[in-house]
């Protein structure tokens, strides 16, 4: 194939997997189960943008903020690690 792989290609050509093999999962949920993971691994707001390939970390947060630690946490995290 030549050329990039854009959305018209990798996705008829996913769907047609996913049915064959049974798997629930679309190309989508794999983007989110990837941004999640970059989340999770204390990856910046501006890092997952890019990797995302969003246009401003706006949409970025409107769509991930749920899953970035808020202060609380990382309060109670870091005074955790203070008594150990």
């Amino acid at each position: 194939m030549k050329g990039p792989w854009t959305a018209d290609i990798v996705e008829p050509r996913f769907a047609r997997l996913r049915e064959k093999v049974g798997l629930q999962y679309t190309l989508h949920d794999l983007r989110h189960f990837y941004a999640s993971g970059l989340i999770a691994a204390g990856c910046d707001v501006v890092t997952v943008q890019r990797a995302m390939g969003h246009k401003d970390a706006t949409t970025t947060l409107n769509t991930y903020s749920h899953l970035w630690p808020k202060a609380e946490d990382r309060t109670r995290k870091a005074s955790a690690a203070m008594f150990r």
